[in-house]
């Protein structure tokens, strides 16, 4: 009796808890047991004590058609292996490259897209001790050590990205709060080095290094206070966004080294960041067991998404499911190039929303229908997705009317049924302590049009900010019908009646929405620094902005997570056991179906 009820609360350690698909409104998605990458002996790797499991991935463009490669470490471990991903079963008894290393840890790495080449591959590798190594595993060569002496900084690097469409450039993120940039051109020195202040801003500033000759690093960012945890650049390279245990996103112009802007979390640290593909939105995640989503151009948290309960360790944006969809979502009228565009997940999509997207400022006379997809990925084991759908991106289109939290509450008091299925189920939780924060709710499959629902769509106001902020509303007729076949909102008394199981097993915030919700407000007040965050633009009030909840919230690994990687084919995971996952698109199994079907292992089907 116990073991069945640590099982249905998630606690459980029984293999058939995990998840080996689930579904959404592309189909299923299933787990490639045959795709699995790990150590050679595949035996679960005891994570006590060391860095995270990390993955990262280059194609070499070679002529076999199969020029993925894929590089994560495991503990004192670096792998390099070919990347069969949906085609073949994984081969782990021929590493390309195998590094074992002494005294200190792989912590990060990563590929120059740019140079790969079937023969040589440029890695960087970042370590423990605060060691960047430049390696490259084809040819099996070390050729250069960067920090060597760890004059330049001696705590562990936290994140080493190559600089967007640069040969020679990378920059590279610690544990100290400090970035530095190098030339793998250049030496380090012998001494350390001495700096020169270039530019002061609010909580960061940068300098050159003085020496004669150049030499690295070429600059020192100083970045807010605490660990900087992770950094990312903008798709156009011109901007990079930092999150850091201070619980700050920075974002700056890379080039002119000027902060364009910051947001706060919740509580606690920020430890992940990504880029919608567009350039227009940041979504960052950390100790606040939430996503929080941040407009680029606005500069301001436009929602925040619940659904993890532990800290959440990555987050990344799908390219390949985010759509824009110029005609009616209702009634179709357009070429049948544009017909294709609309029912086509794919690239082309992706890449072309930028442009789309500012079409639907220039005209209002085609709606356009918006969705993107992002994941995470946290320390509970449990994969999310979510959408982030046109009533969050545009908030300001035509409203039929405002109404305030009450009122919304009075007009779901009886929800209708609704299956939670194929699709996303959302909703709004307030703070107020009026409703305490347990308002009723609608649910929609995800992949059908939904009957009218009492306004699901609806987002709670605080009535004075109604108007003036955007926070929230419905929109009428054909967008909004279109909205809703990819709601990820509706409003929360649906799980009231089960509250306490329903919690434990999906959702991170209870604490959030019910009563505690009281002293948390008073525990991020006095925990935030002097100038008072909370109730801010910086960091709004849970009840300010909509929340979110996943279209699915899976367990899929024992371990937690430490990698979400969107490919054209699959989603790749990895947990800290140090096993690498390749879950398979809707119609993507390719040729491990059958074998599949023989041999995969007992899990639960969704």
């Amino acid at each position: 009796m116990l073991i069945s009820k640590m099982a249905a609360e998630g606690g459980g350690k029984e293999m058939n808890e995990i998840k080996t698909q689930f579904t959404t409104r592309e189909g299923v998605y299933k787990l490639l047991t045959h795709s699995e990458y790990s150590r050679p002996n595949r035996v679960p790797f005891n994570s006590q004590g060391s860095n995270p499991v990390k993955v990262s991935f280059v194609n070499v463009n070679d002529q076999s058609g199969n020029g993925d490669r894929i590089c994560f470490n495991v503990g004192r471990e670096l792998y390099f292996y070919i990347y069969k991903g949906v085609r073949k079963a994984a081969d782990l008894s021929k590493p390309i490259d195998k590094r074992i290393y002494k005294g200190t840890q792989p912590t990060c790495h990563d590929f120059n897209h740019l140079t790969a080449t079937a023969e040589s591959v440029s890695l960087l590798v970042g370590f423990s001790a605060g060691q960047v190594q430049l390696i490259d595993p084809i040819k099996k060569e070390t050729s250069k050590l960067f920090n060597e002496e760890r004059l330049i900084d001696k705590s562990r690097v936290t994140c080493v990205k190559w600089v967007p469409g640069s040969e020679t450039l990378f920059l590279v993120a610690h544990s100290s709060g400090s970035m530095y940039l190098y030339n793998v051109e250049h030496t380090c020195g012998t001494t350390a080095p001495h700096y020169q202040l270039l530019k002061q801003g609010d909580s960061y500033a940068v300098h050159t290094c003085k020496s004669k000759s150049t030499r690295n690093p070429l600059l020192k960012w100083t970045v807010g206070e605490g660990a900087l945890n992770e950094f990312a650049f903008s798709p156009d390279g011109k901007f990079l966004a930092c999150v850091s245990q201070d619980g700050f996103l920075r974002v700056f112009n890379f080039d002119s080294v000027e902060l364009h802007g910051t947001m706060k979390s919740y509580f606690g640290g920020l430890l992940c960041v990504c880029w919608s593909p567009d350039g227009k939105y940041i979504v960052a995640g950390g100790e606040d067991d939430l996503v929080t989503v941040w407009s680029f151009l606005d500069c301001r948290v436009i929602a925040r998404g619940h659904g993890h309960k532990s800290w959440v360790s990555v987050v990344a944006f799908d390219h390949y499911t985010t759509s824009v969809e110029e005609s009616d979502p209702l009634e179709f009228s357009g070429s049948d190039e544009d017909f294709q565009d609309q029912i086509h997940f794919g690239r082309e999509r992706a890449n072309s929303t930028q442009s789309r997207l500012s079409k639907r400022n220039s005209t209002d006379s085609r709606p356009v229908s918006v969705t993107y997809r992002f994941g995470s990925v946290g320390q509970d084991t449990q994969l999310c997705l979510w959408d982030l759908t046109e009533d969050i991106l545009f908030p300001h289109l035509p409203l039929s009317r405002t109404r305030t939290h009450t009122n919304v509450m009075n007009a779901t008091n009886n929800p209708p049924a609704g299956g939670s299925g194929s699709g996303g189920i959302g909703s709004v939780i307030g703070n107020n302590p009026g409703t305490n924060g347990s308002n009723s709710g609608a649910s929609t499959p995800g992949n059908s049009l939904p009957t009218p629902l009492p306004r699901s769509n609806s987002l709670p106001h605080s009535a004075a900010a109604a108007a003036s902020n955007s926070k929230g509303g419905t929109v009428d007729g054909a967008i909004a019908a279109g909205v809703s076949k990819f709601a990820t909102l509706s409003l929360h008394d649906r799980k009231e009646r089960h509250h306490d199981k329903d919690h434990k097993r999906n959702h991170s915030m209870g604490h959030i929405s019910s009563k505690s919700s009281d002293k948390l407000n008073l525990l991020a007040k006095t925990k935030t620094d002097p100038a008072k965050t909370l109730g801010t633009t910086l960091c709004p009030r849970m009840e300010d902005i909509p929340l979110l909840e996943p279209l699915i919230c899976k367990k899929i690994a024992h371990e937690r997570l430490t990698v979400l990687i969107f490919l054209e084919d699959c989603i790749v995971t990895a947990c800290q056991e140090g096993f690498i996952c390749t879950w398979a698109r809707p119609g993507k199994v390719g040729l491990l179906s059958s074998q599949n079907q023989a041999n995969s292992p007992s899990g639960t089907v969704v």
